[in-house]
């Protein structure tokens, strides 16, 4: 496997374009937003679902991609497993963007559920000064 001239760097090549090929295709919405469109096109069905898996897509993606780093049937199985293992750990490393969102049915700067109080509400309930001093 390593013997072949130049399988290191044909793998390295492989596995990131595996990663970023994938990636687009599961998780962006593409340029000119056609990723998205492509997805919102296949819906439901088995290609739609398959782009929404990660993992299930770039077992697709690094088929050919095998195929790129050795011709030699002997070593093109493990090859592909590889790609696609190589793949998901380097999906695995990248962190999820924070989003922060409302709960449905509160509106910003109103408290509906004592969690998270305005300013308002939160000095009618604290406490007086004077009253704590009483105790």
């Amino acid at each position: 496997m390593a013997d072949e001239p130049g399988f290191l760097i044909r793998f390295a090549l492989a596995a990131f374009a595996t990663w970023r090929l994938t990636h687009l295709l599961a998780k962006e919405d593409g340029p000119w937003d056609l990723v998205v469109r492509l997805r919102g096109l296949f819906g439901n069905s088995s290609l739609g679902k398959l782009m929404d898996c990660f993992n299930c897509l770039s077992l697709w993606i690094a088929a050919p991609m095998a195929f790129f780093v050795s011709g030699r049937p002997s070593v093109l199985a493990l090859t592909w497993l590889a790609l696609s293992g190589v793949a998901i750990l380097l999906e695995g490393l990248r962190s999820e963007p924070l989003t922060i969102e409302h709960a449905p049915g509160s509106t910003f700067g109103e408290a509906s559920d004592g969690v998270l109080w305005s300013e308002k509400i939160d000095a009618e309930r604290r406490p007086s000064p004077a009253s704590s001093a009483d105790n």
